[in-house]
């Protein structure tokens, strides 16, 4: 295993790790053992509230609880337990990289939370995914000497959006998906026997046939170093595309760039989708020594402890919330934290952050 988060439970990049509020709620909250910024790119996105929307669903009538007015940070709402779903059209955080660093830099200066790792989600062409993490990697150094903390940063790859109009994830393709994994051949050298200084993971869409997995695996097969792939996780799953949920008038729910309403769907309808593709990355990771030490982020639909198990029973390494956090807010984490350790004798979790980092 490369990393350790403990607690194994934080947030997945989402409309509610947004703004600097968002992320200092999530760093200062002492049931999640790490964050994520929402996902950035070089300059920040477009944001344009009457076409990036989301709003979230009941699963079993498909009644629109609530419509986002804007694709930032919105009010928590009251919702059946684990009975929620959402359906999005954004695109990415209206928040750059360099501003993303800037914030999270300030919070861990001025935090009295223990340090705890940040997962910085980005995007963008492989040669920017390269300048991030040189970017990203500085100051991870400056700010562990300047706090004399174990500042720890790591780096996911966010190529799995469905809602980009023109631009298919890159991850349901081998060749797009190695042009981003090549890129980093560079960095480090040949004989590498241990993870990169700052780790990288990359965040794939739901697969939903074999051809799918067998075409990442082959692709992080073929960017090893050495004796071991340069990707130390996985995160999965991103929202499932090509997903429509209409209004009382038969009409789409939500606008978007296409003007088809047509978007990404997460939460509780996500779940069992999500928990077979933890399960078969798990399964075909384990098969090749070269890719055993990759861990998995697992996302998608857990909104309560019983969830949380499911991830972690089919190999996630640690379990991320999206959905669940928007309609319930930030107490998500202490109810599904509660519910899992709470039962355990002698419950020893805390709220400290632990990150190993193994060869």
């Amino acid at each position: 295993m490369n990393f350790h988060i403990d607690p194994p439970l934080l947030n997945s990049a989402n409309p509610w790790a947004t703004t600097k509020a968002d992320l200092q709620a999530l760093y200062d909250c002492p049931y999640t053992g790490a964050i994520t910024t929402r996902t950035s790119v070089e300059g920040g996105f477009g944001h344009n509230d009457t076409i990036h929307q989301y709003c979230f669903f009941d699963d079993k009538d498909h009644r629109v609880k609530h419509h986002s007015v804007n694709g930032a940070t919105q009010s928590p709402i009251t919702t059946p337990e684990g009975s929620t779903s959402s359906l999005n059209t954004l695109g990415y955080s209206p928040i750059s990289v360099q501003l993303y660093l800037d914030i999270i830099s300030s919070i861990i200066r001025t935090s009295e939370t223990p340090a705890k790792p940040v997962i910085f989600s980005v995007t963008g062409t492989p040669e920017e995914t390269v300048s991030y993490y040189r970017l990203l990697y500085a100051a991870q150094d400056r700010l562990s000497i300047e706090t004399a903390a174990n500042v720890t940063f790591m780096m996911e790859i966010n190529l799995s959006c469905p809602n980009i109009a023109g631009k298919p994830p890159p991850a349901y393709s081998k060749a797009a998906l190695l042009e981003y994994l090549d890129g980093f051949s560079n960095l480090f050298s040949e004989d590498m026997e241990s993870p990169p200084p700052l780790l990288i993971g990359i965040k794939t869409p739901p697969y939903t046939y074999q051809t799918q997995f067998d075409e990442i695996i082959s692709a992080l097969l073929d960017h090893c170093k050495g004796d071991r792939s340069l990707i130390t996780f996985i995160t999965a799953t991103n929202t499932l595309g090509n997903c429509l949920l209409l209004d009382s008038t038969a009409a789409p729910a939500l606008n978007s760039s296409t003007g088809t309403g047509i978007g990404g769907l997460a939460g509780s309808a996500l779940h069992p989708l999500a928990l077979g593709n933890v399960a078969t990355l798990r399964r075909m990771l384990d098969a090749h020594n070269e890719l055993k030490h990759i861990d998995i982020i697992g996302v998608g639909g857990v909104s309560d402890a019983a969830g949380f198990q499911r991830m972690k029973n089919v190999g996630a390494s640690a379990v991320a919330v999206g959905t669940a956090l928007g309609a319930e807010g930030i107490g998500v984490f202490e109810k599904i934290h509660n519910g899992v350790w709470a039962k355990k004798a002698g419950s020893n979790s805390t709220s400290a952050v632990a990150v190993r980092t193994a060869s």
